[in-house]
């Protein structure tokens, strides 16, 4: 399973959901650096220092930052959804579809209407 970072604004109920189907992951509380305002570009480069890819929904910031950044561990960039655990399954198959995250930068959708 995949070694995942949560950037601050990531649910907790999706890193329950995400640990549950056995991936491991951090958040940024868990880190110890929640609450000071650290940048996006600081969250890629920690995340890759520690082998995760981060999932986020701050989509066009680290659309951005993959561009610039090229080589990192991986970005999962998600769209909010209020059902954490379809939201889950959606992140665990992009993630099992891409076999290795590292310079990935991966979208996850809401499912179709």
């Amino acid at each position: 399973m995949a070694m995942l970072y949560a950037d601050e604004d990531f649910t907790l109920s999706a890193v329950k959901e995400l640990r549950n189907l056995g991936h491991d992951v951090l958040t940024a509380v868990e880190a110890g650096i929640a609450g000071q305002s650290v940048s996006d570009s600081d969250v890629l480069r920690f995340a890759s220092r520690e082998g995760r890819a981060v999932i986020t929904f701050n989509r066009r910031h680290f659309m951005r930052l993959h561009r610039e950044q090229p080589e990192h561990a991986g970005i999962i960039a998600c769209r909010q959804d209020t059902n954490s655990a379809r939201l889950a399954a959606r992140i665990d198959d992009v993630i099992r579809d891409a076999g290795l995250l590292d310079g990935k930068l991966l979208r996850v959708t809401r499912p179709p209407a």
